[in-house]
């Protein structure tokens, strides 16, 4: 009896340890769910409620150097539909199709089906926004995007580039700087049940959305306006395919102003051709003729093994060198450094070549910076193409010596010009200054950087002497001569490459200027480059006088004093006039935003009294661009308002601070 009640206690505390186990494995198990993963089942449980559509995030401002705005993210409507809340889908569709001006076919097939969500169209005008939700069709909203706007049309389109509907940024800055500049775009939610049907009112709720950090750059709006102006003036008057300017600090390496021609609205980049989009400044190499003449004499002077007083024998325009014969552009006898440079010898330079020889001569073009990306903060930089010196022949040491059988992009040259302007260093050019949070903190600033020495201090003063007397009487670039003020330059006309023989062409040609000013104390570095001109088709004919023209407004705008006498008959431009035509406005966007204006054409809107940010929504919603002066509120404007705009006339709004 006792072996009995003794096996039976055993069992009865077996069995309670074993509910004592359980309730302890149930406990601890209760204990993670509810506690240790608590917030995420709540996350999990939330999500199975509520419908979570990703909004476009609201990208951060850029500005030049000044603060003026370039690029901004403005505040539009997007419509969507929850088919599952709308009847007669049928009629429905027919009446959005046409405020939204879409198909009815597209329309019919969104609003088919039991979803509770979809998109009918983003970044709708506001005409469009109050047709759609002017019918009054019960699951047709609306919510607040925001749409990039470049308030000066195509003024650093090359530069900046431009960005999608996302809006992700696809090309310029707004690509390199895409993590940057692009904020959080939240999300909308809405509540639903456990069929996917919109619980409440269903009024949408935006959730997590942040703007994302702004952009200064080195960029100048206004230089940049001038040298827009002036190339596009100098491709029309060469009837030439296009072309580019650069132009730089020396002292700094940063980029006061880079434009390409053709160029395009970044308002409205579909309608114009990728080749369009390409900032050639950075992704086109071309063999830069003469103007390498002046890498090939401060290399040879830096190594000593020529002197300022040499005398070499040109040959009287003829000059064979491994079979093949070299050609002056008129005969010289014997020359010395300064005047190969003057008179752009190709015979002198080859000659310089030979005694620098192939592997030096390399190093030093490799130091200057060709054959390897500068290291600019923009995306699609080109290397060009320099061989290794075991590639060249006799003849291909004397054609590299005036600048064939290698290709550089133009900010190479630009960069490596700037080397000798501003006493042997070669800097490394950037585009960004700094980046600001949106509480107006400092995040990230751009110092200027040596890349490296590359030749001496008192060489660089030399090459620029010789440089300087391409402007002076006899030499090749008269015709860049800025009134008032010295100017340190070389020429270039460089044969293209025809594509189809190999070889190169007879009559295609690429004419350059490149220089810095003013020479004693260089201000900026600028190269213009103008492909395929017709008729004229020399760099000091073609390139040289928009390097002057570009040149002689920079330095007015910029306050430069004039360390030389100017004439009557030289006048330079005053600086109202400059800031006169920089304002003067560019052609008006693309009307294809405007829909209710195809037939009549734009009208100025009222902007009286309004804010800068205002006016920019305003031409955002209307799809115009008017130029600015001031800041503040508008006092004035032009044309008046509901006056037409016509295209490629001057329209501007002047604001003043209140009071």
């Amino acid at each position: 009896m006792k072996e009995l009640e003794k096996g039976l206690r055993i069992r009865i505390r077996l069995v309670g340890l074993l509910f004592l186990l359980g309730f302890m494995l149930v406990g601890v198990r209760a204990l993670d769910l509810q506690v240790l993963q608590g917030n995420e089942w709540a996350e999990r449980a939330e999500k199975q409620h509520q419908r979570i559509v990703p909004l476009t995030p609201q990208r951060g401002t850029i500005y030049d150097r000044n603060g003026a705005e370039l690029a901004v993210s403005v505040e539009v409507d997007s419509i969507y539909a929850e088919p599952r809340k709308i009847k007669d889908s049928a009629g429905t569709a027919k009446s959005l199709a046409r405020a939204l001006d879409l198909s009815t076919k597209a329309v019919r097939t969104k609003l088919k089906g039991n979803r509770n969500f979809v998109w009918l169209k983003r970044q709708v005008s506001p005409k469009q926004s109050a047709e759609a939700l002017g019918l009054g069709i019960d699951g047709v909203r609306k919510i607040k995007e925001h749409r990039r706007y470049y308030p000066n049309s195509g003024v650093a389109a090359h530069l900046l580039g431009f960005t999608g509907l996302d809006p992700k940024g696809l090309e310029g800055v707004e690509l390199k700087y895409d993590q940057t500049l692009l904020g959080s775009g939240g999300f909308l939610v809405t509540e639903r049940d456990a069929l996917g049907r919109g619980l409440g009112s269903g009024a949408p709720e935006v959730q997590g959305a942040s703007r994302g950090h702004d952009l200064y750059l080195t960029l100048d709006k206004n230089l940049q306006y001038i040298v827009e102006r002036e190339l596009a003036a100098g491709i029309k008057k060469a009837r030439a395919k296009a072309g580019t300017v650069v132009m730089l600090e020396p002292s700094t390496g940063r980029i006061l102003a880079m434009a390409s021609q053709p160029t395009y609205n970044p308002n409205a980049f579909a309608q114009h051709k990728p080749s369009q989009w390409r900032n050639r400044t950075i992704c086109d190499a071309f063999e830069p003729g003469s103007t390498f003449k002046v890498f090939l004499m401060a290399a040879a002077l830096n190594e000593a093994v020529i002197s300022t007083t040499q005398k070499i024998d040109c040959e009287s325009g003829k000059f064979r060198v491994g079979g093949k014969t070299i050609h002056d552009h008129k005969p010289f006898s014997k020359l010395t450094p300064l005047e190969i440079i003057k008179y752009s010898s190709n015979i002198g330079s080859a000659k310089i070549g030979k005694i620098l020889e192939r592997e030096s001569f390399y190093k030093y073009i490799r130091e200057f910076g060709f054959g390897e990306q500068t290291g600019i903060d923009l995306p699609g930089e080109q290397s060009g193409l320099v061989h290794k010196p075991a590639r060249w022949f006799e003849v291909d040491l004397a054609a590299i010596s005036f600048g064939q059988g290698v290709s550089v992009t133009p900010l190479q040259l630009a960069s490596a010009t700037a080397a000798i302007a501003n006493g042997g260093y070669l800097m490394e050019p950037y585009v960004v200054e700094r980046v600001v949070d949106r509480q107006g903190q400092v995040r990230q600033i751009h110092q200027p950087r040596v890349v490296r020495k590359v030749i001496a201090q008192d060489v660089a003063q030399v090459v620029s002497r010789m440089m300087e007397a391409t402007t002076e009487d006899g030499g090749t670039a008269v015709k860049a001569r800025v009134p008032g003020f010295r100017v340190a330059g070389k020429t270039g006309t460089a044969q293209k490459v025809d594509a189809v023989t190999g070889g190169y062409s007879t009559d295609k040609r690429i004419a350059s200027f490149v220089g810095f000013v003013p020479a004693e104390a260089p201000r900026m570095v600028m190269l213009v480059t103008i492909d395929e001109p017709k008729g004229q088709v020399y760099g000091g004919l073609v390139a040289a006088p928009v390097f002057s023209r570009i040149a002689a407004q920079a330095l007015q705008y910029l306050k430069a004093t004039p360390t030389q006498p100017v004439s009557p008959q030289e006048s330079l431009p005053s600086l109202e006039e400059i800031y006169a035509e920089a304002s003067a406005r560019m052609p008006i966007a693309s009307s294809a935003v405007l829909t209710e204006e195809k037939a009549t054409g734009p009208r100025m809107p009222d902007f009286r009294g309004l804010s800068y940010r205002r006016v920019l929504q305003v031409m955002a919603e209307r799809g115009l661009n008017i130029s600015f002066r001031g800041q503040g509120q508008v006092v004035e404007q032009s044309p008046a308002p509901g006056a037409g705009i016509s295209y490629g006339a001057p329209a501007w709004v002047k604001l003043a601070p209140p009071g």
